[in-house]
């Protein structure tokens, strides 16, 4: 989709990297798709294998989109903050690119934006496929209550998403725009004026309640969540991976960063360290476990016992990889790290007035 330079978007969607590589072009491909509603992209590619890597540097070319690389992984808050320290529109879009969209989603959000005056707005978000028909996000809550007992005080996180795992059609007529306490980075549009009072999005939240994070600042500045269930898009996650998704997942779900992320959550908001972070502690890798070693365990022939062994077997060793990957990552890109503002941006810089 090709604009006139003349014309200025107040949208700029910012696309960054969430877990995996493997889904880049049909998410990409939908966003121009579904799209009718004037927009400016910034696509964050941080690290991703030859193929994706130079499928992204011809569709800069073709779209006129601009396309930021680093050559290492980066975490989701890292990335987003990269690609809206060139936003200068009204809005900014965060979206991950496993995300797809359907028709008039866009359009949706801005609107109700605008009619509104949301400082954010979540459209409905479903997850997996078939794609559209299952909800992973219709809103929630999110939060920091005090507890008083005695001389004790607890600070305890809200945190609870609505109808999540249920069929959209069984709970599409009962939607409507409405205010809501929870929006997730799968998708959301923002106004870029708030960061003016909040700053950027906090990086040391590595890989995990980073949304929740922000939607807390954003009330407590004031401003307000809606949600739009009229614009739809779904986060396609995976199984499958790629073989070239690997190492990028297991970096992206490691011990060592949820770890991290849990840790400052909690020192942030001067947290109680309750069941909550110690059911979270427990379940550390659990996604690593799910999508790689049960995919791998589920397809031996000897049973439902060798399965589980091997299972157990995996899971350790899957341990000691996870903490040299990390460690390794560590030393060579979070130890000495430079500023942001000094990542290289290589293949394609189209100037801000163009569009996507």
């Amino acid at each position: 989709m090709e604009k006139s330079s003349t014309i200025e978007s107040e949208v700029t969607i910012v696309v960054a990297p969430r877990e995996r590589f493997s889904y880049t072009k049909e998410s990409l491909e939908s966003i121009y798709e579904h799209t009718e509603y004037p927009f400016h992209l910034i696509y964050i590619d941080g690290g991703s294998p030859s193929h994706i890597k130079d499928y992204l540097a011809a569709q800069a070319i073709e779209k006129q989109f601009q396309l930021i690389r680093c050559d290492y992984y980066l975490c989701p808050n890292h990335a987003r903050n990269i690609g809206l320290r060139q936003v200068n529109s009204k809005y900014v879009v965060f979206i991950d690119n496993d995300v797809v969209v359907t028709p008039g989603w866009l359009e949706k959000l801005v609107q109700c934006a605008e009619e509104t005056g949301a400082t954010v707005v979540s459209p409905l978000v479903c997850q997996g496929t078939p794609i559209h028909t299952e909800v992973h996000c219709a809103g929630g809550e999110s939060g920091i209550v005090v507890e008083t007992k005695g001389k004790t005080t607890r600070r305890k996180i809200i945190e609870k998403i609505y109808k999540q795992g249920r069929p959209v059609a069984e709970v599409e007529s009962t939607l409507q725009r409405v205010k809501t306490g929870l929006a997730e980075f799968h998708c959301m549009i923002v106004r870029t004026q708030i960061f003016q009072k909040i700053g950027l999005l906090d990086e040391g939240l590595l890989n995990t309640k980073e949304h929740v994070d922000l939607c807390i600042q954003v009330a407590e500045a004031g401003g307000e969540i809606y949600l739009e269930p009229d614009s739809l898009v779904t986060y396609v996650a995976g199984p499958p991976l790629e073989s070239t998704d690997l190492h990028f997942y297991m970096l992206r779900w490691s011990d060592a960063w949820e770890l991290a992320s849990l840790q400052r959550l909690r020192d942030k908001w001067n947290l109680t360290e309750d069941d909550y972070f110690k059911r979270k502690y427990q379940r550390l890798g659990w996604r690593r476990n799910r999508t790689i070693i049960a995919a791998l365990t589920n397809k031996l022939p000897f049973g439902s016992l060798f399965s589980k062994v091997a299972a157990k077997i995996l899971s350790s060793m899957d341990k000691v990889l996870n903490n040299y990957l990390t460690s390794r990552y560590y030393k060579a890109h979070l130890q000495n790290r430079v500023s942001l503002t000094s990542t290289k941006i290589v293949e394609s810089s189209i100037p801000s007035s163009q569009f996507g």
